[in-house]
């Protein structure tokens, strides 16, 4: 395990993140409602727990949740995606202005619905999900404009994330002409994976971060067994995708990761959160942090480690969330006295 980042390096590197270039974020975007309530009895209608709603709300889902994380770190971002032409979609752009986003990177398209997901939660646990969605591919037509957009706006990134839901918007096509681009001008290419999408259709990248199921599933696809070591998987993912870097979070045991920039060796580091209380999302935040912490000027166990103490917050909060640099900071301090 690596040791703990430090107090110095910790605040230099979350004070550097204001002054970022922008990230472009392409990829599915989407909304997330949540309905809450109590349950006190079982429906007279079906052996099922009846729900008494006490609140319901709507916050920004998928890729847009990767901008807003963005956004409340004090990182400026381009979002880019599509949604469909529907009652949602107007939502879902009302989300996007609320949360200082702009609307224009996201264009729509009257073939697909724009991504719901609602889910049904208690105090305790979560009852159901419902999903409204199309993981069918973007057409050629709706490809183009899309590509069109990024172009419009793509100026004066400093790096890129392509956030893939498996909804269709990120095709091979569209990610290889993105991946050659943005390699070009040297910048940064991280993508948090769908363990749908054909591995080899995210080689050449900088950084990938897939959970160990979606890592196993991918060495599984490229050939080998999934009864491997995570140390075996690391390597593997790295030599066939050509990364430079890798990140596999582990749920409770963690994460792991090599930099090939580095000594090349695969490091781990511990989990760091007190109480989970919703994982959704967390995977988003743990993305926004280790590209932005990385662009502030952080190595990839520093940025792990950032990443790490942002996903510790948001699992404690209920729903997809964010986290801002006061409760970075205040959750470090916590974890120092902790790991003394």
């Amino acid at each position: 395990m690596t040791k703990l980042i430090s107090p110095q390096r910790f605040d230099a590197i979350v004070s550097n993140l204001s002054n970022i270039k922008p990230i472009l974020v392409v990829g599915d975007v989407g909304i997330d409602k949540y309905t809450s309530g109590v349950v006190n009895r079982i429906s007279p209608e079906a052996p099922v727990p009846l729900v008494e709603v006490q609140k319901e709300w709507q916050k920004l889902g998928l890729s847009a949740n990767v901008s807003e994380n963005l956004k409340t770190l004090g990182v400026e971002s381009t979002l880019c995606g599509v949604m469909g032409d529907d009652l949602n979609a107007n939502v879902l752009e009302d989300l996007l202005e609320e949360a200082g986003l702009s609307t224009w990177g996201v264009v729509r398209c009257e073939e697909r619905p724009t991504v719901f997901k609602e889910r049904i939660v208690t105090d305790h646990q979560q009852i159901c999900r419902i999903d409204y969605e199309s993981k069918k591919p973007i057409s050629e037509d709706v490809e183009k404009r899309l590509i069109g957009r990024i172009n419009e706006l793509k100026e004066n990134h400093g790096a890129l994330i392509l956030e893939d839901y498996s909804k269709g918007v990120l095709t091979e096509s569209l990610i290889s002409r993105l991946v050659n681009e943005f390699k070009e001008s040297k910048s940064l290419i991280a993508v948090d994976p769908s363990r749908t999408t054909p591995p080899l259709f995210y080689k050449g990248v900088s950084l990938l971060k897939p959970n160990h199921v979606e890592a196993k599933l991918m060495v599984n696809q490229l050939g080998y067994s999934q009864d491997m070591q995570v140390e075996e998987i690391a390597d593997i993912l790295v030599d066939k995708l050509q990364l430079e870097k890798i990140i596999i979070t582990l749920g409770a045991r963690g994460m792991a990761m090599l930099d090939t920039k580095g000594d090349g060796k695969l490091h781990m580091i511990p989990t760091v959160a007190n109480e989970v209380y919703d994982v959704s999302g967390a995977g988003d935040t743990t993305i926004s942090l280790l590209v932005a912490c990385l662009e502030a000027g952080g190595s990839l166990e520093e940025a792990a480690w950032v990443a790490n103490c942002g996903a510790g917050v948001v699992v404690g909060k209920v729903g997809t969330a964010t986290v801002s640099q006061d409760e970075l900071r205040n959750y470090y301090e916590v974890l120092k006295e902790k790991m003394k």
